[in-house]
């Protein structure tokens, strides 16, 4: 789900924390992947004409598999080494919310039962959409096809966002990739959006800093998952009456998410009272009565992670023949097209990465010397001769010139 609103608040008072790239702008860098957010995106968006997921002649789906391994091969291909990261167990303030996707879930299988009674095409593939669940099935499937890749899997205990947000700050990678916007709220220095997105999009990579957010927004790290838990996040509801503008002007005025709830604590209590004896409707701001938002932030404060210098992330070249067994035999791809997907892998893993050139150059303020204007032909310091030095110190190049 992410957090509601939070691109928006960036956008508006932090707008230097966020560019946009092509993706053949971010070669040489390594990025850890949301895999959970991947497959869940690929079941969606990899369909056939009618709509439907792919198949083989089995019956079995197949858009995991194809979303897995030609996006993969396009990072690649750009000079990006990837690192997937997979959901482990969720924590136990989830589990309202996976309840309620659960529900939304089944309603959709019913209004899709009936579109397809009465309903148009359109209709049929806006429910089928909704009824999409990720299995154990196909986080297992899509795990054996990145070993055979030859591409780095990492299974998190917990929350996959969180791992991601660890291996940048650890340095394992340059920068964590995910759709979800909490990645920033588990502290990650940089998040890439739309990494995994289809080519045909033309959609461009999106680069969030959180350092640079922090600073235009106007707040602290615990400030910031304080606003993130009052806009909406995975673990909790959104408080009623409560949007992205007046959670982030609730922050700043009053410093904390502790004190931002006993003050619409206190206010709803105010209102509710006048109400009752005016017989008027209640409404306005409503914090639920249980609103366990320091249980959220401990989640986000210390996440359930490996510690990044207890992992090694290493890329090695594809097991063509597991590949052509696994993909062509078990289910049903094109040899030709797999085994020279295998050739690319093969040529951008193994091939020794160009170093970027912002990793040879740091930026140094300049001296306040530097900045004062120079009076012409006077030295900086002492104000004196300095066209004349400059003079001496061409005719001596030139000299050299006519020399050799």
């Amino acid at each position: 789900m992410g957090i509601k609103g939070l691109t928006a608040l960036i956008s508006e008072h932090a707008p230097k924390a966020i560019q946009e790239h092509d993706i053949k702008t971010l070669f040489g860098r390594k990025v850890a992947i949301d895999a959970s957010m991947s497959i869940y995106q690929f079941l969606i968006a990899v369909r056939q004409k009618d709509g439907e997921m792919l198949t083989n002649d089995a019956g079995e789906t197949t858009s995991h598999l194809m979303g897995f391994f030609y996006r993969t091969i396009r990072i690649v291909e750009n000079g990006i080494k990837p690192a997937y990261v997979f959901d482990g167990k969720p924590p136990e303030l989830k589990a309202g919310v996976l309840a309620k996707r659960f529900e939304r879930r089944e309603e959709a299988k019913e209004g899709g039962e009936e579109a397809k009674e009465t309903g148009t095409a359109e209709d049929v593939d806006r429910f089928s959409r909704r009824t999409v669940r990720v299995t154990k099935e196909h986080n297992e499937e899509c795990r054996r096809l990145l070993r055979l890749m030859g591409i780095p899997v990492v299974v998190a205990p917990s929350e996959a966002e969180a791992q991601c947000a660890e291996l940048a700050r650890g340095g394992k990678v340059y920068a964590a990739g995910s759709e979800d916007m909490d990645t920033l709220t588990f502290n990650a220095p940089v998040l890439y959006r739309h990494l995994t997105f289809s080519e045909a999009k033309k959609q461009p990579i999106s680069e969030i800093n959180l350092s640079k957010a922090l600073e235009g927004l106007e707040m602290d790290m615990s400030q910031f998952i304080d606003l993130c838990i009052l806009l909406g996040c995975d673990y909790l509801e959104p408080i009623k009456g409560v949007g992205p503008k007046s959670a982030l002007k609730l922050i700043r005025e009053h410093g904390g998410l502790g004190s931002v709830v006993e003050h619409l604590r206190e206010k709803q209590a105010a209102k509710e009272e006048t109400a009752e004896d005016s017989k008027k409707k209640k409404g306005g701001v409503q914090v639920p009565e249980e609103w366990p938002w320091e249980q959220a932030k401990r989640i986000f404060e210390k996440p359930d992670v490996v510690p990044a210098d207890e992992l090694e992330l290493e890329w090695t070249a594809p097991d063509v023949d597991g590949l052509v067994k696994f993909l062509v035999e078990e289910k049903g791809f094109n040899e030709e097209r797999v085994r020279k997907g295998a050739e690319k892998l093969s040529k951008f893993l193994n091939a020794k990465q160009q170093g970027r050139l912002d990793g040879f150059f740091t930026v140094k303020a300049k001296p306040e010397d530097a900045k004062k204007p120079v009076a012409k032909g006077k030295d900086a310091k002492t104000g004196k001769g300095k066209r004349k030095n400059e003079e001496k110190e061409g005719a001596g190049s030139k000299k050299a010139k006519t020399k050799k």
